[in-house]
């Protein structure tokens, strides 16, 4: 029933209730009523309507015992009220209770009657009265009907105190202002359960939700509360009531295939039931599930014990529970003969007890009548259950809160205080109204009996709560434990007394990914919730020392990382040491040099008269054997730890002892060549200037400069230890840093000019004539040491921290060494092995004994519509006479920008602004202008285009100033008039004709304020080249058209291309406005999906353009970005390219929009030729004009005097000055410089000129403005066609229209319907006010001159990109496609793993795990191979695994073999020996016969192992196992009969014991071994009957290759054959243990005990190591055991008796072995 429906009921002048009135019902009377709303009943009669009588609805049925509760809750505190002096003195409270059937019916019904004192007509009169309204309620239920009641009894102003709807929609004081609630919105119950969540540090969880408002409200309220706490929800399941069979199904599996282990519940009680029987038939025991208040207390749940094996440990928010004094004795004390009024107990009497309790009911009732001993008062009933007083206990609230709201409005106000009641006076009860209790309840704030504070926010009350866990009972059902409470925002929680779904107080854990440990950071992985991630290991030199660390940090630089990346440590010192191998073999090295240079001295030394000493300069030779060993020993300072000493000397010492080595060598050099020199004629004076003294004084100045060099360089800037910081790892280098390059460079670069003159000059006297020429030696020497110092360098400059000293030393051990060998070795070599050289004759047979002594802006609307609709009004300012006008039928208007350097204003402020002529005509605008005449002419030539009527034109320039097309816009519209209430128009005055259109908007500025200027007045506006998307807007610009495509449709072009290219990382330059900042959205918002990401967005001002141009410069160039995309103007972008010019960044590829594309400025630019080749840009389409080309050529200012434009381009073109005609009298006057220009000839024409004016192959602006002119003209052909008189036009005119009656709305109308052929046989349409997207693709090229060309590659049609990729020519000069990707691609081998905080693109690739592979780019995760494959190395491809076994061919199987075979021939060996000795004492004193038996077998225990190599096979699977166990049980039966055998011989030799060896002669030997034997065959043969071992792959041990093993089907059979060797084995131990001290000189005894021991310490050991090798090492331990305990045998048993046989024959007698 709607709320007008209500207001008829009750307010209606004369009305009558429909239906019958409401009798069953609980009722006192009192001074004022209160109402009350319950839902007895559980169960709806279904009705059927037949509607042909009023709708009737039957009563409902089913009595509901807890609402029947909270209705006697109701009385008891109206009763407890009434009995209260000090509330509501004087007053009396009555109540009337009706049954609400959960209908929204029955609660209007009843709320309705109520509030009209229950009167069946709403105009009673006092003959009939009617009982006393209703001012509040206390009701209802559910949300939904207080929702209701709400809006029906709102405009009323009738509270309503509800203590069950619990929607948060009802806080909305706006909506629902007469609604107060005793029960917390499910907002805070959400609140409440999402700090669970987050106290518990559950992050992945999962929702089940009615889907109602109910549970989509409380899971939205859930997740704002997490929202940045790190909790997800895994899946959000919904149940809805009608299909509760197949939601729960679904839901319960969801829940079993779900990793969440926390499964939030917001539904009721009945269907939370069912998911949880289907859980229960899937076994889902383990869940935790967070429960709302719905069903958090259900007994129905509790005591099913299905549910109670799903639910065990729910915790969940419940209603607050609370006592209620007396209540229970009020319970208890109800009986029907003490309120026989009550219907409702009647009824629950009659049903509990089943009988009639009074007596006229019995005669309607078949029960009998009930005797009246039944009673309440003994036994637990739900009814008296007062335990957990939950929604009662809100009952209890709001009728206390109704009676202290009412008390307020009773109260008389004190004298003292000013009151703000809306009444001064003592209220009566009859008088109490709404609309006052209303004021009241809202500003309620009271104590209640049980000492609680209790007060309204708006309409809800503080939010308590009770937190409450499912236990289980030792009866299997579920019991409920109060574990904490929720007050406000508080949670109060015993967490001790938690029993969880696991059964214990271990909290459960529920997450997506387990914590991420020190040492590692989160990686989120893509497509998935934050809380899902990967842990990535920190790299070296970087930690992380938190759990679930976002990022790794940096170590300081004197630190490093450990092991594990948790800690930084400090960085251990690495230097060149003498203790390391590298120190201890260069300083051998150089000692070793040290020490053959001062044995070659000694040698020099001994030796030193004879001729190869002296006859090479002695003195000389000494001092450079001195100088070699200090050049070997100064290595040894660069060794140790560097200090400041050691830094300083190593340097000085090697630069002063090399200059000293080379300069002696240099010094012999020119002294052998002035000897020789001496020789010739003439030059005998030569040899003065080389005698001893000079040599020696040459040497010292050599060495000094060194000195020199070494003292400043270490005065002015030392080398100084320091740390090398540089080089990555846990060492940090110390070494001798050169402060200053220079001085190191100093001192080599002189020994390197030494040794360079020294080579020249020894290089020209290699061919002196003398046997032993020494300058041959030099050479050499000097080559070698060049080469060594040459490398040196590049060496020592590349080579890290230490190894840079190592390199130096080596450079001076190797030169130092070349210089020894070089020069020395010949002559020791001479000394010491060829001393018949070593004469004068041999040295000098030819030449002279001399060299035996010698050589030693806007406007707004509000004013545009001043200017053209004010009734009365004028022209403000001069009109602008700068234009070209032509008469016609229909003038159409236009509006260019044709000069580009605006006027200066003149503005005193006494006058009106004056704005002085534009200058600068530039010739593209004009060709504009000309495009626009040319396509008027044209049309008016055409017969079939607007036949009869003459086109004209009005156009003016606008400088590119707002203002000044305002102005020209509003003069057009006017005609050109003085003043816009004229009453004819100025026919004779120069463009004195109104127009209906303009063609104009340069800019997308200028065509918003023109656009608005002219829409109120209807007149179309159509741009050739505003692009800005917001002009598609027909709401806001419903009379803009244009022929320029939106600039949306060139960003999706250029997204397209990015897409097309894989160009995933580019950067961005725009311009700070619309043009820019929509274009980069558009751009993102297309390749939003496709793997494209934006690295930077710059922006450019043009007031800024410097400073900004600068910026974006450098953020191009530090950006990894190889892409570059531009929104902005070109005179931007060429400030820019020349920012990017200086600082050389010519490596980027730029994608242009359609601004600058074109721009012939910028191609011809020499910086934009350095930066942007290979441009690839967007550019307005172009088209060919037919007849254009002709019509520029063929203008000429005498043809058309008017034109000032024409003249003006002319003077300019051709530098002269046109004559002055009468039509240009009112023209300016001519500057002065063209004042001096001479007169045109009248020869001057267009048809040579070569310029941007006439050059017609780029028509771009051009055509838009060509295809403007059509467009017009063919909307007025649409307009002043008359309609055919057969068809019913939709016109808003059913007559023709003329052109002097065009009226411009109805141009509006056509221009939105054109569609039409050009003349180039394009279609044209409009789409709204845009046309359909057409561009070309247009790349800059290089020409031979250096500059940059236009080429056209492709073209875009619509949402069709047509691109020929051979043409273009990259940034890089080739046909390559350029790369720019943030990261490169995965390889296959690798998977994806963002990085966090990062853009999609970027990403790193961590290789798959072993047995997993990715074989494709950029694979998001690793696939597993089947178990039969492996992956390769690159993990790119499965391989089958390869199989492997224990074979001949490898080292293992090659050593056990030879093992085994050598066993067998040794024991061979013996067993010859022992054959060749049989008949002496000590084989025949130990058992000849068992002895070769035992060697026998032996010898098939060795050769028994050679079985278990090779390929396995079912035969050789069964073989091996049964030939080990026999050979092994035949050897220890041997050495068991053996023992005895010994034991016997010595009891036989006790007294009456004779008798006993008979028991052990040779035949029960023989049979003894022979019975432990078959028992071993016996088991072996059951064992490979019932389960033999057979070969198979072990697939579970990870790895490319794959063990091929016999496999133990039966472990028992083994077991048995084991274990029945290792009883043998005991036996025998422990006979021979008890034997070992008999009489014997030999007793055999302890050789068994000991080779026992070593066989069951063998075999022991042999269990464990079995059972865990791997593999092919299984089988090898087994081959192993077997060799261990054969040799052990072998060796303790039979080598003893072979050293006596062999090497102590003298013991191998009968009198020694029975000494005793």
């Amino acid at each position: 029933m709607h709320r007008q429906t209500g207001l008829e009921g009750v307010q209606a002048i004369v009305c009558t209730r429909s239906g019958a009135p409401i009798n069953k019902s609980l009722a006192l009377d009192g001074d004022i009523i209160i109402g009350g709303l319950f839902n007895l009943y559980r169960t709806s009669s279904p009705v059927e309507q037949g509607f042909t009588e009023r709708p009737h609805h039957e009563t409902c049925t089913g009595l509901d015992l807890e609402s029947l509760k909270h209705a006697y809750t109701m009385e008891f505190a109206v009763e407890e009220i009434n009995r209260n002096p000090s509330l509501l003195p004087g007053v009396k409270l009555g109540y009337r209770i009706h049954e609400a059937c959960a209908s929204t019916y029955w609660v209007q019904r009843v709320a309705l009657s109520l509030v009209g004192g229950d009167a069946h007509s709403c105009n009673m009169t006092p003959s009939t009265p009617a009982r006393q309204p209703v001012p509040l309620f206390i009701g209802a239920y559910s949300s939904t009907t207080t929702i209701v009641l709400s809006r029906v009894l709102g405009p009323l102003s009738v509270p309503i105190i509800s203590y069950f709807a619990s929607c948060p929609c009802l806080s909305d004081r706006l909506n629902f202002p007469n609604v107060f609630r005793t029960i917390p919105s499910d907002i805070y119950q959400a609140q409440a359960m999402a700090k669970m969540a987050i106290r518990f540090r559950w992050t992945w969880m999962g929702a089940v939700i009615v889907n109602k408002d109910y549970g989509n409200l409380a899971i939205q309220a859930f997740q704002q509360e997490t929202h940045g706490k790190g909790v997800c929800l895994e899946f959000i399941e919904t149940v809805l009531k009608e299909t509760i069979a197949s939601d729960a199904s679904r839901v319960a599996l969801t829940i079993q295939a779900s990793t969440a282990r926390v499964i939030l519940v917001f539904c009721l009680y009945t269907e939370i039931k069912k998911v949880f029987l289907e859980l229960a038939k899937l076994n889902v025991t383990d869940r935790q599930f967070l429960a709302s208040e719905a069903w958090s207390t259900s007994d129905d749940l509790l005591q099913d014990l299905e549910v109670s094996k799903v639910a065990s440990g729910v915790l969940g928010v419940a209603i607050r529970s609370s006592t209620i004094p007396g209540f229970e004795n009020y319970l208890r004390s109800l009986h029907p003969t003490r309120r026989p009024d009550d219907d409702f107990l009647r009824e629950f009497w009659e049903k509990e007890f089943g009988c009639s309790p009074l007596a006229g009911s019995s005669e309607k009732s078949p029960l009998p009548l009930c005797s009246g001993t039944e009673s309440l008062e003994g036994g637990n009933h739900p009814l008296t259950d007062t335990s957990q007083l939950r929604v009662a206990y809100n009952v209890y609230l709001a009728v206390y809160a109704a009676a202290h709201a009412l008390h307020s409005l009773l109260s008389c106000p004190r004298e003292s205080s000013t009151g703000n009641n809306n009444s001064s006076r003592c209220l009566s009860p009859n008088q109490v109204e709404s609309k006052e209790l209303l004021w009241h309840l809202n500003k309620l704030n009271v104590t209640t009996p049980q000492g609680e504070m209790f007060y309204f926010q708006g309409g809800d009350t503080p939010a308590k709560y009770d937190l409450v866990n499912w236990q289980n009972t030792p009866e299997g059902s579920l019991k409920l434990v109060l574990i904490g409470r929720v007050d406000g925002f508080d949670l109060h929680l015993n967490e001790s007394a938690i029993q969880w779904s696991t059964g214990s107080n271990q909290v459960p854990t529920s997450v997506c990914s387990k914590s991420c440990l020190p040492g590692t950071r989160k990686a989120s992985r893509k497509g998935e919730p934050a809380c899902c991630f990967d842990c990535i290991q920190c790299a070296e030199g970087e930690i992380s020392n938190q759990t679930n660390s976002f990022r790794c940090v940096h170590c300081p630089s004197e630190f490093w990382s450990n092991a594990e990346r948790t800690a930084c440590i400090p960085r251990q010192l690495d230097f060149l040491s003498f203790n390391e191998t590298l120190g201890i073999t260069l300083t051998t090295v150089a000692v070793s040099g040290a020490a053959v240079t001062s044995a070659v001295f000694v040698m020099f030394l001994s030796y030193r008269q004879t001729p190869v000493v002296r006859a090479n300069n002695t003195e000389l030779s000494f001092l450079l054997l001195l100088s070699l060993k200090l050049c070997f020993l100064c290595s040894l300072v660069f060794i140790g730890r560097p200090s400041v000493w050691s830094c300083q000397f190593q340097q000085a010492a090697f630069g002063i002892s090399f200059v000293l080595c080379i300069s002696c060598l240099l010094v012999k050099t020119v002294v052998v060549l002035a000897v020789f020199r001496s020789a010739r004629p003439g030059a005998g004076a030569l040899i003065k200037w080389f005698g001893p003294s000079q040599q020696r004084g040459s040497v010292c100045l050599f060495t000094s400069i060194q000195i020199i060099i070494c003292v400043t360089w270490l005065s002015l800037s030392p080398p100084v230890p320091q740390r090398d910081l540089g080089f990555q790892g846990s060492k940090v280098t110390m070494e001798c840093t050169m402060a200053s390059v220079v001085g190191f460079s100093l001192v080599l670069g002189y020994i390197g000019l030494l040794a360079f003159t020294c080579l020249l000059l020894a290089f020209l006297g290699r061919k002196l004539p003398d046997n032993f020429n020494e300058a041959k030696l030099i050479t050499f020497s000097m080559l070698i040491f060049c080469a060594v110092w040459v490398a040196f360098v590049p060496a020592y400059v590349s080579s890290p921290g230490k190894y840079v000293v190592a390199v130096e030393i080596f450079a001076i051990l190797a030169s130092s060494y070349g210089l020894l060998l070089c020069i020395f070795a010949p002559k020791c070599f001479i000394i010491l092995f060829r001393p018949e050289k070593n004469t004068k004759k041999h040295l000098m047979p030819c030449s002279s004994l001399l060299l035996v002594g010698l050589v030693s802006r806007q406007l707004g609307l509000r004013w545009g519509l001043q200017v053209v609709q004010a009734a009365t009004c004028s022209r403000w300012g001069t009109s602008n006479d700068q234009g070209m006008f032509q008469e016609g039928d229909v003038v159409i208007g236009g509006l260019f920008s044709l000069y580009s350097k605006p006027p200066a204003i003149d503005s005193d402020f006494t006058q009106l602004p004056y704005y002085k002529p534009c200058t600068g005509l530039e010739t593209l605008p004009l060709q504009y202008v000309y495009a626009m005449v040319f396509a008027l002419e044209e049309i008016n030539c055409n017969t079939t285009l607007l036949p009869g009527v003459k086109l004209g034109f009005h156009i003016q320039d606008s400088c590119a100033l707002a203002l000044w097309d305002m102005q020209a816009a509003l003069s057009m519209v006017g005609g050109n008039s003085a003043r816009c209430n004229s009453t004819a128009r100025p026919l004779d005055s120069a463009g004195g004709s109104t127009v209906p259109m303009i063609i104009g908007g340069s800019s997308s500025i200028t065509a918003q304020i023109l656009s608005r200027i002219l829409g109120p007045l209807a007149i179309p506006l159509m741009s050739y080249t505003a692009s800005c998307p917001c002009l598609s807007d027909r709401l806001q610009y419903p009379n803009f058209f244009r022929t320029m495509p939106s600039d949306i449709y060139q960003a999706r072009a250029i997204a397209q291309l990015s897409i097309r290219f894989n160009w995933t990382w580019i950067g961005a330059v725009v311009a700070n406005n619309d043009y820019g900042l929509v274009a980069q959205k558009v751009f993102e918002e297309e390749t939003r999906g496709a793997g494209v990401c934006i690295a930077f967005v710059e922006t450019l001002q043009r007031e800024n353009i410097v400073k900004d141009a600068r910026r974006a410069a450098l953020t191009i160039q530090a950006s990894t970005a190889k892409v570059i995309l531009i929104f902005t103007w070109y005179t931007d972008v060429r400030e820019l390219f020349f920012q990017l010019a200086k600082i050389n960044v010519t490596d980027r590829q730029f994608l242009a929009s359609e601004a600058w594309s074109t721009s012939g400025d910028l191609l011809r630019d020499p910086f934009t030729s350095k930066v942007a080749r290979g441009v690839l840009g967007v550019a307005i389409r172009s088209s060919a004009i037919p007849g254009f080309e002709h019509f520029l050529k063929s203008l000429n200012p005498s043809d058309r005097p008017e034109d000032t434009f024409l003249k003006e381009l002319w003077e300019d073109m051709f530098d002269c000055r046109l004559w002055a005609t009468p039509q240009s009298t009112n023209t300016s006057p001519p500057p002065l410089q063209k004042e001096s220009l001479p007169l045109c000839n009248g020869t001057e024409s267009m048809e040579a000129v070569q310029n941007q004016f006439t050059d017609i192959s780029q028509l771009r602006v051009t055509y838009n403005v060509y295809l403007a002119v059509y467009a017009a003209a063919h909307a007025l052909h649409g307009l002043l066609s008359c309609p055919d008189t057969d068809t019913s036009s939709r016109n808003n005119s059913s007559s023709c229209s003329s052109p002097q009656h065009i009226k411009s709305s109805e141009l509006l109308q056509h221009l939105s319907k054109v569609n039409f052929s050009t003349p180039q046989g394009e279609v044209f349409y409009f789409q709204g006010g845009d046309t359909p997207a057409k561009y070309d693709l247009v790349n800059w090229q290089n020409t031979p001159e250096g500059s940059l060309k236009l080429v056209l590659i492709g073209r875009v049609d619509g949402f069709d990109l047509h691109l020929n990729e051979s043409a273009i020519q990259w940034s890089t000069g080739s046909n390559q496609v350029p790369t720019s990707v943030c990261s490169k691609s995965c390889l296959p081998g690798t998977r994806k793993a963002s990085r966090k905080g990062e853009p999609a693109c970027c990403f790193d690739c961590i290789q798959c795990a072993e047995g997993e592979i990715s074989n494709q780019t950029n694979s998001r995760r690793c696939v597993h191979c089947p178990s039969e494959f492996w992956s390769n190395a690159e993990r790119t491809a499965c391989i089958p695994r390869q199989l492997d076994f224990l074979s001949f061919n490898e080292t293992l199987g090659i050593t056990l073999t030879t093992v085994a075979v050598s066993g067998a021939t040794m024991t061979t060996a013996v067993f010859v020996v022992f054959l060749y000795y049989r008949q002496t004492p000590m084989v025949r004193a130990n058992n000849s016969e068992l002895s070769f038996l035992l060697l026998l077998s032996l010898k098939l225990c060795f050769l028994c192992s050679l079985v278990f190599i090779g390929r396995p096979s079912v035969w050789s699977c069964q073989f091996q196992q049964a030939a080990f166990g026999i050979s092994f049980v035949l050897c220890i039966s041997c050495l068991q009969v053996k023992t005895v055998v010994v034991l016997a011989a010595f009891r036989s030799a006790r007294p009456g014991a004779g008798t006993l060896m008979k028991w052990f002669g040779p035949g029960q030997q023989r049979g003894s071994v022979c019975l432990f034997s078959f028992i071993q065959v016996f088991i072996c043969i059951i064992w490979l009957l019932s389960g033999p071992p057979v070969p198979r792959v072990d697939l579970d041990i990870p790895g490319v290759k794959v063990s091929l093993k016999c496999t133990m089907d039966s472990v028992v059979g083994f077991s048995l054959v084991l274990g029945y060797i290792g009883l043998l084995a005991c036996t025998s131990l422990l006979l021979a243990f008890l034997g070992r001290k008999l009489p014997d000189n030999f007793n055999e005894a302890k050789l068994i005990t000991f080779s026992m021991l070593i066989f069951c310490a063998v075999w022991v050991a042999f269990v464990p190591a079995y059972v865990s090798s791997p593999g092919k090492y299984a089988v090898a331990v087994e081959i192993f055991a077997i060799l261990a305990s054969s040799y052990g045998l072998l060796f303790c048993i039979f080598a003893p008796k072979c050293f006596i046989i062999l090497l102590r024959p003298d013991r191998n007698t009968k009198k020694h072995v029975m000494a005793k």
